[in-house]
């Protein structure tokens, strides 16, 4: 329950990166022992997560942040239809559970529904290694009675999945695997440090080529996660679309390049400081065209959070969707609250109001529950944002942080 109209002000700190995170229990699996991961953010996907490996056979302690994780000698090669069901990231298991077992049993992911994400490329790559596949009853079954080699993978797309994936196949497969096209996220380059301190031999994570030298054995370490570019992003713009100012700290405004430049465009100041980043927002906003691509580019799950800002510029701005082809269900959400939004193809055309109006608005996934929220902050009346469980899955306590910088919102419970 947000009630509108209030500038936002104040310092917030982020947390670890959800996407960071998540691939970093997953990479505990390919070395028995106790592993410590630090920064770890209190979100439903990190406990979805933990329940996978648990269901694997490892064993999961957390409190303040951090999460042990205690690998077996024997491991459970199966993440089943209920979990995987819950968040797409789950698929990542395929290529440790190849690595460490020769084999997995992976139902096919779930997650946002952002359209058809295929996994051809994760599948592909693995193949290339030495590893067969079959589907059965939704179920992926995977076998590399030999062991993976290593292989040249050209990837088609610059794929995060695709390259996690296969990031974490190679660190232990014979020989020298080779990751080309590679996706160069923050994220990434963040899995491969810690793959390194377990004893992975890899070059070039966050370029475009990356090379892995497999080793037989890894070992137990400790990691901190890299900071959520995110949730940073989604607190500068609520100070942006309020017209107020925010400061972002413990985090990594380098990661944040595109994003920022496209705030400066729309009339923010924005000043960057050692491991911190403030933003002044305008009366009011301008304009501004964009287009999501993969990093450095601006960021796909940043896309709603900047349309709903745009929805109140002075003019016309067009965003274009280049990662997911069926991302715009929130669209139809701002449009109740009053914004002048239409989609062509991969389009979306964002013509400014004055003003927008609170009223019940859903959220539908992650990104687009964070747009609806900011809508609201900005919105004149009540906005009841229904799912809030959806935002769980990606933010702690986005409430508790808005209302640290002054917002003016509530959870209520739903009978039933």
């Amino acid at each position: 329950m947000i009630s509108g109209g209030r500038c936002l002000s104040g310092t917030v700190a982020v947390r670890g990166a959800k996407n960071a995170v998540l691939k970093h229990l997953v990479a505990c699996l390919l070395a028995p022992g106790r592993h410590r991961i630090s920064n770890v953010p209190g979100i439903l996907d990190v406990e979805i997560m933990r329940r996978v490996l648990a269901h694997i056979g490892a064993a999961t302690r957390g409190e303040d942040g951090t999460v042990e994780v205690e690998v077996p000698d024997d491991l459970v090669p199966e993440a089943p239809i209920h979990l995987v069901r819950q968040m797409r990231a789950s698929i990542l298991v395929l290529g440790a559970l190849l690595a460490r077992c020769g084999e997995a049993r992976v139902a096919l992911p779930g997650g946002d529904d952002f359209g058809s994400r295929p996994i051809d490329m994760h599948v592909g790559g693995f193949e290339s290694m030495g590893a067969r596949f079959t589907l059965s009853h939704g179920v992926l079954l995977a076998a590399a009675p030999e062991g993976l080699h290593g292989a040249e993978v050209y990837l088609e797309f610059p794929s995060v999945g695709a390259t996690e994936n296969l990031l974490l196949a190679g660190a232990m497969a014979r020989g020298r695997t080779v990751i080309g096209n590679a996706a160069r996220e923050p994220e990434i380059a963040d899995l491969a440090a810690f793959l390194s301190k377990m004893g992975a031999r890899i070059t070039g994570a966050g370029t475009s080529t990356i090379e892995i030298d497999g080793v037989p054995r890894l070992s137990p370490a400790e990691h901190r996660a890299v900071p959520d570019r995110l949730e940073a992003g989604t607190y500068l713009m609520a100070g942006a679309i309020t017209g107020g100012e925010v400061t972002v700290t413990e985090c990594l405004p380098g990661h944040l390049r595109m994003e920022l430049r496209k705030l400066e465009e729309a009339g923010c100041e924005v000043a960057i400081g050692e491991g911190e980043v403030t933003l002044r927002g305008p009366r009011r906003l301008r304009a501004v065209d964009f287009a999501t691509l993969p990093y450095p580019g601006f960021h796909t799950d940043m896309h709603p959070q900047m349309v709903a800002l745009l929805a109140r510029a002075e003019g016309t701005s067009v965003m274009t969707e280049n990662i997911y082809d069926a991302r715009f269900r929130y669209v139809g959400e701002l449009n109740r609250m009053g914004a002048d939004i239409t989609t062509e193809g991969q389009h979306v055309v964002v013509r400014g109001v004055a003003a927008l109006s609170g009223c019940p608005v859903e959220a539908w996934d992650i990104r687009a529950g964070a747009a609806v929220v900011l809508a609201g902050l900005a919105a004149e009346g009540i906005t009841t944002v229904a799912g809030a469980h959806h935002i769980d899955r990606g933010y702690q306590s986005l409430d508790g942080g808005l209302a640290r910088l002054g917002a003016d919102l509530r959870r209520e419970a739903v009978p039933g």
